[in-house]
């Protein structure tokens, strides 16, 4: 089968199709039969060697939509399933970027059913992130909260999720992002950001810049894990470290049925156009994440 990968570190041009054994799951996996995977910065960051692994093949991809083809024992999924998950991992050898990838029957949830699996490879990753830094900021009904790249994937969601959770959301991006950003649930619209908000969600990875808005005492929480400031003013800071949870992912899931959570697509490509995908992704300014289809 085909599958996404890098062997030396570089550009877009350091992306690989090579040609690999179709995995096997072992007890509590399944094989998915992908339909469609999302490209994150993440995979950027792999290609580029920010996260080490020198000298080995690295498989790209950690989002995927597709279908159940295969069950290992104790699985609790069938063979024809349509199913969502995350593959967590910067440094594995294979990706959802591929033809079939195997991964931990607990990081799978059903997919939606109201959006194509192009759309539903968005969530995964960016949902998880978002949903996740906003358990973090532990922010109640009703206080503020200040979202930083409000129109990217992980600052949509968290826009979404913010404002399903009842609070009020001052979203951050650039002056003609408004409209959208408004969409998303947010109440305020702030282009050159906001003072005295109980909580910051930075996912335009702002860091002090965005920490400065966060009220005495108040919180913030990056997306980079490990990379948030230091905390001043008695502002408490945290960043988000994802994992995969099938569990949790299905609740999003049911978000997305029930339109409370809104995926967007910038554009497609096969998965042979990986490294062009990579080199769009490098141009900055999506509304939405890119998706190869294999």
């Amino acid at each position: 089968m085909r599958a996404v990968v890098v062997t030396e570190f570089g550009g877009p041009e350091a992306v690989e199709i090579a040609e690999v054994e179709v995995p096997e799951p072992g007890a509590r996996q399944i094989r998915i039969k992908v339909a469609a995977a999302a490209l994150n910065p993440v995979d950027a960051g792999v290609r580029a060697g920010g996260f080490g692994g020198a000298g080995r093949r690295l498989g790209l991809g950690w989002d995927v939509a597709g279908t159940v083809d295969a069950v290992g024992a104790d699985a609790g999924w069938r063979v024809g399933d349509e199913v969502v998950a995350l593959s967590y991992g910067a440094v594995k050898s294979l990706g959802t970027h591929a033809d079939h990838v195997v991964v931990d029957a607990d990081a799978v949830a059903g997919a939606p059913s109201s959006v194509d699996p192009v759309h539903a490879a968005t969530l995964p990753l960016n949902a998880l992130t978002a949903d996740r830094a906003l358990d973090l900021l532990a922010l109640e009904p009703g206080q503020s909260l200040a979202v930083t790249g409000a129109a990217g994937a992980v600052g949509g969601y968290a826009v979404q999720l913010a404002a399903h959770r009842g609070l009020v959301v001052t979203g951050v991006a650039r002056e003609s992002d408004e409209e959208l950003v408004r969409s998303l649930g947010a109440a305020h619209f702030a282009p050159g950001g906001v003072e005295g908000v109980d909580g910051v969600l930075d996912a335009a990875i702002l860091g002090a810049a965005a920490l400065e808005w966060a009220r005495d005492g108040g919180v913030f929480v990056g997306v980079i894990p490990g990379a948030h400031p230091a905390s001043v003013r008695g502002v408490r800071t945290d960043s988000v470290e994802v994992r995969a949870d099938g569990a949790r992912l299905a609740e999003l899931v049911a978000l997305v049925d029930e339109g409370v959570l809104t995926t967007r697509v910038a554009d497609t490509y096969g998965l042979e156009e990986a490294g062009k995908a990579h080199a769009r992704l490098a141009g900055g300014g999506l509304r939405g994440r890119l998706v190869l289809i294999p």
